[in-house]
């Protein structure tokens, strides 16, 4: 069974008693019962006018009758004409509230559920409590037992405050969707609570990936930059000191379960024990704030993604210093982990040429060498010849630098200058060694497959992407275990496929064993 929560403060209310009990002045919590099987006509229309829906002149006439008259969604008659009278929107009651016969209460109500800007939709903490309470008509509200603080009443009023859209991601012109963003956007659009954790080396697009879905599906995404100092007030929220008034504040997680948005922990490998307070959340159970004694449960279409550089496990090379071992029950209750690796080579390009037209740039041959000069980089990191490397955001920082000093290789230098010495030396060689050889083996390797249309293209796709490929129109070969696709597929769009890495291993399409 659920409840709403109406907020009301205004000192001149008139009050009358509801079961026998007269509401405390100043400030107010109602509680209106609602029984889901529906057979009670609640105050909600079944259909109902989105607030944002409203005209300016509506609008303007709804909020005076919520700051005259409360938020309480229903009003007389009487109540509309003093609106009318002291507002000068309308010379009588407005029609598309009086015709409107969905908002007919009872004789001379009116229901505005428009009005409510300030609802908090919540479980009752104790479910027996609210089994005994009978079901209420919809002119009948209940005054909880529990004793009523007006400050905390006028804090609660701002938990949810602010300009949502604002909570949606800008969507980035030079952004190019690749690796596991379906996957996420699947996870996203089915609305499931479903906790994601992305993991994968730095820079190479996890936190923006992410953002960018939710930009495409216009989700409020809140995220919050773990560190070890981050602790259950930073995460939950807390009181706080506003012009001298002591007010709560929803945290961020507090504020996705209200709103059903989309919960971004990034490097939540940085955290400490502090965040243990995040399991029942994990579980989609919930949480309980013990400082406002306030049960939040999350609103419908609310997830959980987090990222981060190590699996959890801690960092045993030293790159990722001030990660730890995180504790197992808590990674435990996120079903499912995407491993994000680096962009394929072809996919590289495409970001770079991106960015650089986004700069004003146009300079194809010089992408396509940062790109070279990067893989043969991190294939010498993965083999252990050298200590760092060289990410996909540091790649596009290079091209910013080159279009404020209009110098590739002082932009390079620049770019890579926090390294050793060594390091440093060895890596702008061999940039120019890739600059000066045009026709190395890695062109080569890079230079547009034509594949006939009736090859037989094997991919290299790991379990958990397995659904994309197979989306897009892979096979499985149950013989060789390998997916694969066609050349006619390939040629649909290639830049997807090249992300797999496609081999030719037939000139003709093979029949796949099922």
């Amino acid at each position: 069974m659920k409840s709403r929560l109406y907020i009301n403060f205004h000192q001149n209310q008139k009050y009358r008693p509801f079961c026998g009990v007269k509401p405390p002045r100043g400030a107010i919590l109602w509680y209106n019962i609602h029984v889901p099987d529906g057979d009670e006509k609640n105050l909600f229309m079944e259909q109902p006018m989105n607030y944002n829906e409203l005209s300016k002149r509506q609008t303007r006439f709804v909020d005076a009758l919520a700051n005259q008259f409360g938020q309480s969604g229903e009003y007389t008659r009487q109540d509309l004409i003093e609106v009318c009278e002291q507002s000068g929107l309308y010379t009588c009651p407005p029609s598309w509230i009086t015709q409107d016969s969905r908002r007919k209460v009872s004789r001379g109500i009116y229901a505005v559920p428009e009005a409510r800007e300030a609802v908090i939709t919540l479980s009752l903490p104790n479910a027996e409590q609210t089994a005994a309470i009978a079901p209420v008509a919809p002119s009948v509200q209940t005054v909880p037992s529990v004793p009523v603080n007006a400050n905390l009443a006028a804090s609660v009023m701002g938990m949810t405050g602010g300009d949502r859209a604002s909570l949606i991601p800008d969507r980035l012109s030079t952004y190019v969707a690749w690796g596991h963003f379906s996957s996420v956007e699947k996870i996203l659009k089915a609305k499931i609570f479903y906790p994601t954790f992305v993991t994968g080396l730095s820079g190479n697009g996890k936190t923006t990936m992410i953002e960018q879905v939710c930009a495409k599906l216009k989700r409020e995404c809140f995220r919050v930059n773990i560190t070890k100092q981050t602790d259950e007030d930073d995460l939950l929220g807390g009181f706080r000191l506003i012009d001298g008034n002591t007010v709560w504040q929803d945290g961020p997680v507090v504020s996705a379960m209200r709103q059903g948005g989309v919960l971004l922990l990034d490097e939540i490998d940085l955290a400490s024990f502090n965040i243990m307070c995040l399991q029942p959340v994990l579980e989609g159970k919930g949480v309980y704030l013990k400082k406002i004694n306030e049960w939040v449960k999350p609103a419908p279409g609310f997830t959980v993604l987090a990222t981060a550089n190590t699996k959890g496990k801690g960092s045993d090379d030293g790159r990722f210093i001030g990660t730890g071992v995180m504790n197992e029950a808590f990674l435990d209750r996120f079903p499912i982990t995407l491993e994000q690796e680096y962009a394929s080579r072809s996919i590289e390009k495409k970001i770079l040429k991106k960015a650089m037209a986004a700069l004003s740039l146009n300079d194809a041959d010089f992408a396509d060498h940062l790109v070279k000069w990067a893989e043969i980089i991190r294939k010498s990191f993965d083999e252990g010849a050298v200590d760092e490397i060289i990410s996909t955001r540091r790649l596009v920082d290079i091209t910013k630098a080159y279009a404020i000093f209009d110098d590739k290789m002082t932009a390079i230098n620049m770019a890579i200058s926090r390294f050793d010495d060594d390091t440093k030396e060895g890596f702008m060689n061999l940039y120019t060694k890739v600059d000066a050889d045009a026709s190395t083996e890695t062109e080569e390797e890079e230079a547009p497959v034509n594949f006939p249309e009736a090859s037989r293209i094997e991919l290299t796709v790991s379990f958990d992407q397995k659904d994309e490929v197979k989306h897009r129109g892979a096979k499985w070969d149950k013989l060789n275990k390998k997916w694969h696709i066609t050349g006619e597929t390939y040629a649909k769009n290639e830049d997807f496929w090249n992300q797999w890495k496609p081999v030719v291993i037939s000139e003709e399409a093979l029949p796949c064993p099922f």
